[in-house]
């Protein structure tokens, strides 16, 4: 990688190995989020029999702390990147250390524990904070570094897709082994590419150093929200997040008893789903180039909305059919996983916050995400107990209530995303150097 005039990283001379480098760890923090945030419930509900509106309480209530703490870590990687990069290599180290420690206490509790109700619904909710804390200290640290390369809009998109495909390829992985090889299998693969990931980052291109002693940009942990442009990129966010979260909680709950799937399936729609995002990937920076980053992400939400409103004609046994949903809905995924955070990038870059306060700025886009996460976790799986769905209930008015918590609220909440894009971030595109 060579260095623009001004010394910063120039993104567009980076090379597949060191892109390769960077971008190693999201492989193992999105292995490691497909069981955390899609197959945990199931598993709680149908391992365990925790009920699903107490599992729903629980993840509401773990993800929201979450999401709470992830500004504050935010601020706290500003000021070790103030210091050097290699204090934020030494944060993330102990913050990988902790997270293969909870993930493993927290799908494999000890016997006495499961053998108590009252006393799994503590160890998890406790196991989930533990992991889900060390995840966002993670997960903010590499984002903030892969921010502070800079760029232009291709640029910025094609950091953002290294980490995120090799992200997709972690999913795809995640998707497959737990049924293929069973969760401790799929444990020693997450340690392997967790290891792997974190010695590839500290061999990574390193962001711009901040001159001796300039501290992050005062007030850096309210300072995104000075940002019209920002708030405008929030709301679009949260609600595209929202739409992508419901399904993401509830997708195995479909396939199980609506479709009436044999589980031997799951990992070919799963799979599917993620490797067309994979793949997709290039193919959505290619549109990048000609029509910009918020056109093309609006794209990607028209192919989601009209996928998932045929979702809702599919009955049991239509597995070919929904194989296909999920190989579309997964290129419209595409989008959502490389441009957003790019746009941020954007917008970091036009406050003139560049090398200052990334961490600040995707403190708040993680708590997004997992507040997004919580909300779907927190009032879905209650809603759908309230109307009468629980795992294996199968008569008309409960698997009527799955379709509309599956298909039509996502599409719902895709509409008004879409609108957003349109409307606050195309119509307002200077604020994001579009």
């Amino acid at each position: 990688m060579t260095l623009t005039p001004s010394g910063r990283a120039d993104p567009a001379a980076l090379t597949p190995r060191q892109g390769l480098a960077y971008g190693l760890l999201g492989l193992p923090l999105a292995f490691v989020a497909l069981p955390l945030y899609v197959i945990l419930p199931n598993h709680y509900a149908r391992a365990f029999g925790v009920p699903l509106a107490a599992l729903g309480a629980l993840l509401l209530a773990a993800r929201l702390f979450d999401a709470l703490i992830d500004p504050l870590l935010g601020r706290l990687i500003d000021r070790l990147f103030a210091r050097s990069a290699r204090a934020v290599l030494a944060l993330g180290g102990v913050a990988a250390l902790v997270l293969a420690l909870g993930f493993t206490l927290l799908f494999f509790p000890p016997a006495s524990v499961q053998a108590a109700p009252d006393a799994l619904l503590a160890w998890a909710g406790a196991m989930l904070v533990l992991t889900y804390a060390a995840y966002s200290a993670l997960s903010v640290s590499h984002q903030s570094w892969g921010a502070m390369l800079g760029g232009n809009e291709a640029q910025r998109s094609r950091i953002v897709a290294w980490r995120e495909g090799l992200g997709l390829v972690g999913v795809v992985l995640a998707s497959i082994t737990p049924v293929a090889l069973g969760l401790p299998a799929t444990t020693a693969i997450f340690y392997i590419a967790l290891a792997a990931g974190g010695l590839a980052w500290a061999r990574a291109v390193r962001p711009q150093a901040r001159h001796a002693g300039r501290p992050a940009a005062p007030g850096a942990l309210w300072l995104p929200f000075k940002s019209p442009a920002f708030r405008r990129l929030l709301a679009v966010f949260m609600l595209n997040g929202i739409a992508s979260a419901v399904p993401a909680t509830l997708v195995l709950f479909f396939i199980q008893d609506r479709l009436q799937a044999p589980q031997a399936m799951e990992p070919l729609f799963l799979g599917s789903y993620f490797l067309s995002a994979a793949l997709s990937i290039p193919l959505w920076l290619a549109a990048v180039r000609r029509i910009g980053l918020a056109r093309t992400w609006l794209a990607g939400m028209a192919l989601a909305i009209a996928v998932f409103a045929w979702a809702t004609q599919l009955g049991a046994g239509q597995t070919l059919e929904f194989a296909v949903v999920c190989a579309l809905s997964g290129l419209a995924l595409g989008t959502d996983l490389a441009l957003p955070g790019a746009l941020l990038t954007g917008v970091i870059q036009a406050n003139g916050h560049a090398n200052q306060a990334e961490g600040a700025y995707f403190g708040w886009w993680n708590f997004a995400t997992k507040l997004n996460l919580a909300l779907a976790a927190g009032l879905a799986l209650p809603l759908l107990g309230l109307f009468g769905y629980a795992p294996g209930v199968r008569d008309a008015g409960a698997l009527n209530a799955l379709v509309v918590a599956y298909c039509v609220l996502p599409c719902l909440l895709k509409l008004a995303a879409a609108a957003g894009v349109y409307f606050f971030v195309i119509q307002k595109s200077q604020g994001f150097s579009a």
